[in-house]
């Protein structure tokens, strides 16, 4: 699954690296930079929410000596899953895959620390959304102590998409919200399951929501709403340990 980070440069490289899916973890761009195809290379990282960091040409000419065009990418160091990839992990697991979606979870070090209690809790694979979602860059690889080269990883256009898989391999989806009647400990996790956990600030999209099968939340006894959704997730996760192994 690991693979060595790999520096591109160009616009038209970089736009070939995208159109072909690759793992692009950041793109530095030249401070200033103009033209019809600098402008179409920049309308297509922010659709696909690549990050960008626009620096003085000093710094290009550092990352590469090659005629860069004001333009260098690095690809991020993992391979991610395909939707074909996932169908043959539910396949081999039959009743019991354990399956974590992330429904645009966006902040860098929540996936990391999700991404280290997903491997410490043998979660089978994690499900992002190419767009919108965290990216895998040093601080996601530090924050989950290198987690990211264990635990399966697939990227999917759109998060719905995962989620009819898993209707079709018939995995009950629990979607995590605080406005869910019962609790993780009122729920069984004894076979398959998917958990969908959303973003920091908006939560699960209502459209997932429509798809999920049951909402579960954590009880709060305090006067706090809610949990930091890694907080929450590591939760969520021990309950499903509890269940199946003790």
């Amino acid at each position: 699954m690991e693979k060595e980070t790999t520096q591109i440069y160009g616009i038209r490289s970089v736009m070939e690296a995208i159109d072909s899916n690759e793992s692009i973890n950041r793109v530095f761009v030249q401070r200033g930079l103009t033209g019809a195809s600098a402008f179409d290379l920049m309308k297509t990282l922010k659709k696909k929410s690549i990050e960008i960091s626009y620096v003085p040409v000093e710094k290009l000419n550092r990352l590469t000596p090659k005629n860069h065009q004001g333009v260098v990418a690095t690809i991020a160091p993992i391979k991610f899953l395909s939707i074909d990839d996932l169908s043959e992990i539910l396949e081999a697991k039959k009743d019991s895959a354990s399956i974590l979606v992330l429904d645009q979870l966006s902040d860098v070090r929540n996936f990391g620390g999700i991404v280290r209690t997903a491997e410490c809790t043998a979660v089978d694979c994690i499900v992002i959304q190419s767009s919108g979602s965290a990216p895998v860059n040093g601080d996601t690889i530090k924050t989950s102590s290198g987690a990211v080269f264990n635990v399966p990883i697939c990227k999917v256009g759109h998060i719905k998409d995962a989620l009819f898989l898993l209707k079709q391999f018939k995995v009950p989806i629990y979607g995590a919200t605080e406005k869910a009647e019962k609790t993780i400990y009122q729920t069984s996790f004894k076979k398959s399951q998917a958990i969908v956990m959303g973003s920091e600030g908006k939560g699960l999209s209502s459209s997932v929501i429509k798809l999920c099968d049951q909402l579960i939340k954590i009880p709060l006894l305090g006067k706090i709403e809610s949990l930091n959704v890694s907080v929450a997730c590591g939760a969520i996760l021990y309950e499903i340990v509890r269940q199946k192994n003790y």
